[in-house]
């Protein structure tokens, strides 16, 4: 085990041979966990990146490998190959993590949130909808055209999914994302008011598909992603806060964007 300022990290395997990356505050007291997804480029040092910020945040951070059978890594992590799961291999795995957190040390399984991220961003609520989990973690995902289709990856329509969710559920998007709109977001919201699930969504003005990943200079924006990061925290407290009445929805919707905004205009970036 290697020590990071005041957390420690280290490399485990959960079940099916399925390797993770984990970090976690120093000290033994029981910490709300997070299962980290990671993007379509597998676990790269991003995703590690991520996940010791949420051990200095305070939390215990599972990162699995949920692309660990594609035979080309080296190619999946430059983004030249892609690997699709299915709902059901999600559900599949994302258990197999959680279930892991219950041999940490300092882990408290009973307090866990899942994040996905553009690729995954739906499968933290496939989870939701089949396991009692805390929160549902969404990054520029889950909200597309295409997350509302059927089909042998994605078997239930996505507002069946959503009706069956357990838990709140976090969402932050960019305005300048080329592939989910502002009407996609607002289709996401509404889906979530109407099977009465508590929410916090916020669209950051400017903010590209993959805003948040620092390694990657031409999405990168560090004041939109710093102040999601934020948002996603005070959602954290909130959501842990032993006061706070599961019995109660709450719905927190916030967008900067422009009066001239068009979609068609938002472009790819690196």
């Amino acid at each position: 085990m290697a020590e990071d300022n005041n957390i420690n990290v280290e490399d485990i395997v959960c079940a099916d041979s399925m390797p993770a990356y984990l970090a976690k505050p120093m000290g033994g007291e029981p910490r709300a966990c997070i299962v980290l997804m990671h993007e379509r480029y597998g676990l790269v040092d991003h995703t590690k990146d991520l996940a010791r910020r949420f051990a200095r945040d305070g939390y215990v951070c599972i990162a699995p490998d949920f692309f660990f059978r594609h035979p080309d890594q080296d190619a999946l992590h430059r983004g030249d190959e892609r690997c699709d799961i299915t709902d059901g291999a999600a559900v599949r795995d994302l258990s197999a993590a959680i279930d892991a957190l219950a041999e940490v040390d300092g882990a408290d399984p009973a307090r866990c949130a899942v994040m996905g991220v553009c690729q995954t961003g739906r499968h933290p609520l496939v989870l939701a909808a089949e396991r009692s989990i805390s929160a549902a973690l969404v990054w520029y995902g889950a909200a597309s055209k295409r997350e509302w289709e059927v089909n042998d990856r994605q078997p239930r329509l996505l507002e069946d999914v959503i009706a069956d969710v357990n838990c709140p559920v976090f969402g932050s998007f960019g305005e300048a994302d080329h592939l989910i709109s502002l009407d996609d977001v607002r289709r996401f919201r509404n889906c979530l008011e109407e099977k009465q699930k508590s929410y916090s969504i916020k669209i950051f003005g400017g903010a590209p598909h993959g805003w948040l990943n620092d390694t990657m200079p031409g999405r990168y924006r560090r004041e939109q992603a710093e102040a999601a990061w934020a948002a996603q925290l005070e959602f954290l407290d909130w959501l842990f806060d032993p006061g706070r009445d599961p019995a109660r929805i709450e719905w927190n919707f916030a967008c900067v964007t422009t009066s001239d905004y068009n979609f068609s205009k938002n472009v790819r970036l690196e």
